[in-house]
């Protein structure tokens, strides 16, 4: 069954492209971004990690680490980089577990039976400090993932954790967002002195309280 939001992630150690980890010890006090794969040198997959190659600062500015798994084995993700490397223009330096045994597919759900009985499917998973799931998405195998919205939600998770406030659809850095249920409108200003904006009696509208 897959992990539901609000759990706490299973630990494992696994062999990966960069040596063996305990994905705690590995993952610290970061936020960690751990995507899967169905298999090595597979087209979409190989866009897809080329591509998160890209966007590792962008994750690591955001205190977040990147992980990658796959069931074939970690010498065979090896030499799966140089493809990768290849076609995105990069250079890899995140890990990809090796999972032959489907140990980590089948701990976080990821065997999906009326889909593919041998294949993990291809899920995204955003796991906290606390080790605790806060958001998982999963993809059909011939659709290409966005990790930019991977970067949008993982911002709006940060925000709405430190900030009495929701996000709009379609929510961007800057944007507005709105106030908390539980604040009264008319304490609104003295928690977020920026102003608001009372759209309807339970959707007000506040800046981004995290910019000057």
């Amino acid at each position: 069954m897959s992990l539901q939001l609000g759990e706490i992630a299973p630990n494992f150690q696994s062999e990966t492209s960069q040596g063996k980890i305990d994905f705690y010890d590995w993952a610290g006090d970061k936020w960690v971004v751990l995507f899967s794969h169905p298999a090595d040198f597979t087209p979409v997959c190989t866009t897809e990690l080329g591509r998160m190659s890209q966007l590792q600062e962008d994750f690591a500015r955001r205190n977040a680490k990147i992980i990658a798994v796959s069931v074939d084995s970690a010498e065979s993700h090896k030499k799966w980089i140089q493809d990768i490397n290849e076609v995105g223009n990069t250079d890899v330096k995140y890990p990809i577990i090796g999972d032959p045994e489907r140990k980590v597919a089948n701990l976080y759900g990821m065997i999906h039976p009326k889909a593919d009985d041998t294949h993990t499917v291809r899920t995204v998973f955003i796991i906290d400090p606390q080790k605790k799931v806060r958001m998982t998405l999963t993809y059909p195998a011939a659709t290409g993932r966005n990790f930019k919205e991977i970067l949008r939600v993982l911002d709006a998770i940060q925000l709405t954790d430190h900030y009495s406030v929701s996000t709009p659809v379609e929510w961007e850095q800057g944007d507005d967002v709105i106030v908390g249920g539980k604040i009264k409108t008319e304490d609104i200003d003295a928690k977020f002195p920026k102003g608001h904006k009372v759209i309807k009696p339970y959707l007000r509208t506040t800046p981004q309280p995290d910019l000057e």
